[in-house]
């Protein structure tokens, strides 16, 4: 069942976003050569303290960890380690904060010490955060989920080389961190079958996707871990999304 927030309920959950963007954008900048990924979880886990709120991820039963941290060819759901970040690396976090009853998730994926010149893991990470910008344009009432998973699909898989990971989808969020819908990054069937969207939803939309192909595996053994089958870098990009009258409103800005 989907369930519809109201005002009071929305502005809950617009603290807890702007808590939470707040807090991955200032990990964000602490992202570089010989920092550690646990040092990165850390920080999240004490700035969201400091600032009234919950690390969401460690109400997940058996999870214990502020963030989930994905290097290169990691896709979802990595466990943060002593792993020390170096030149290069693709650094994807997704982070979220519980306040009030109510949780918001986001993620975003960068490049350690970004080089002045434009490259074709610089490319690929442009057309996931161009992806997710469009999504979320497409979160309008009246539309479709379908809508926003075609345009994910279409703006990543146009490139001819990157793939949408079809096991892995958005969803919708509010008092539980993984609410319906389902809001895939890629269009099974018709749009006129999928859910539509209408006012007071608010929806995590994800663009998860491979340089490569679209195949995940477990790995690590450690039961959260999913990588690329290929080992070809990964990235994901995250908002939490109210759908109101006015058209979209990111709550994790």
């Amino acid at each position: 069942m989907i369930h519809y927030k109201t005002e009071e309920e929305i502005e809950i959950m617009a603290r807890c976003g702007k808590i939470l963007a707040e807090v991955l954008f200032d990990v964000l900048t602490h992202v570089k050569p010989g920092v550690t990924e646990l040092e990165l979880d850390a920080l999240a886990d004490k700035l969201i303290k400091e600032k009234g709120g919950q690390a969401g991820f460690k109400l997940v039963e058996g999870y214990h960890h502020a963030i989930c941290i994905s290097t290169n060819e990691v896709v979802v759901h990595g466990i943060p380690t002593n792993n020390k970040l170096k030149e290069g690396d693709v650094v994807g976090i997704d982070c979220g904060v519980f306040l009030q009853g109510f949780h918001t998730d986001m993620a975003e994926t960068v490049r350690v010490s970004k080089s002045s010149k434009l490259d074709e893991i610089d490319v690929f990470l442009k057309t996931g955060k161009d992806a997710l910008e469009l999504a979320i344009q497409e979160a309008k009432i009246g539309n479709r989920v379908g809508n926003i998973s075609k345009t994910i699909q279409d703006v990543v898989e146009k490139k001819g080389g990157y793939s949408i990971v079809r096991s892995l989808v958005g969803h919708g969020v509010g008092r539980s961190l993984h609410e319906e819908p389902e809001v895939p990054g890629f269009l099974s069937g018709k749009i006129e079958n999928t859910p539509l969207l209408k006012e007071g939803m608010t929806i995590a939309i994800e663009v998860i996707y491979n340089m490569g192909k679209r195949d995940v595996i477990y790995a690590n053994n450690d039961g959260w871990t999913i990588k690329s089958k290929d080992n070809s870098p990964s990235g994901v990009f995250e908002r939490t999304v109210l759908i109101t009258q006015n058209g979209p409103i990111v709550l994790t800005q």
